[in-house]
């Protein structure tokens, strides 16, 4: 029963960070597709993206459990943001790379041949606006770690699920 305590607490904590991810590229990929559109190109992303917030938000997940160490520790809770958000945008930068590289490996005859091509190219561009995308995307979840551990678990959530409550009378209305 363990096993599957585990399992469930797994899923859930994946499929909620997908989803959250999900949700910060659904409208980058409409923008994309909508810009593609203009000049009659089909955008044909979709289901790469899907993989990639799935990929990410387990990436995520792991690398939360990951210590920064001491030094980090005793800091304010944005130092621990801003440096888990550029370790992880450098970490986007280098595999949207890579997987750019291992496209053109073929045509360009080598991985740092099609490396070399993409910075020459026209779609280094494409690569920094996933990067800037997702890093926004990463500093938002990293936010809302830091709340939601000083908040603890589940008190996010309700917040944004109950009614605001009522303001006290004479508020300047």
């Amino acid at each position: 029963m363990e096993l599957r305590k585990k399992l469930i607490h797994e899923l859930k904590s994946v499929g909620l960070a997908t989803l959250y991810f999900g949700c910060w590229l659904a409208p980058f990929l409409l923008l994309k597709q909508l810009i593609l559109a203009e000049y009659q190109i089909e955008f044909s992303g979709m289901s790469k993206a899907v993989v990639g917030a799935l990929i990410l938000s387990k990436v995520v997940l792991v690398m939360q459990h990951v210590p920064l160490g001491s030094w980090v520790r005793r800091q304010s809770a944005w130092v621990d943001v801003v440096l888990r958000t550029t370790l992880y945008a450098l970490g986007v930068l280098v595999v949207l790379l890579l997987e750019k590289g291992f496209e053109g490996r073929h045509e360009y005859g080598g991985l740092i041949p099609s490396l070399s091509a993409l910075f020459r190219d026209l779609d280094m561009p494409h690569v920094w606006a996933n990067v800037i995308c997702l890093s926004g995307a990463l500093l938002g979840y990293n936010i809302l770690s830091v709340i939601r551990t000083r908040l603890g678990v589940g008190v996010l959530v309700r917040m944004f699920l109950t009614p605001l409550p009522k303001e006290p009378a004479g508020n300047g209305d």
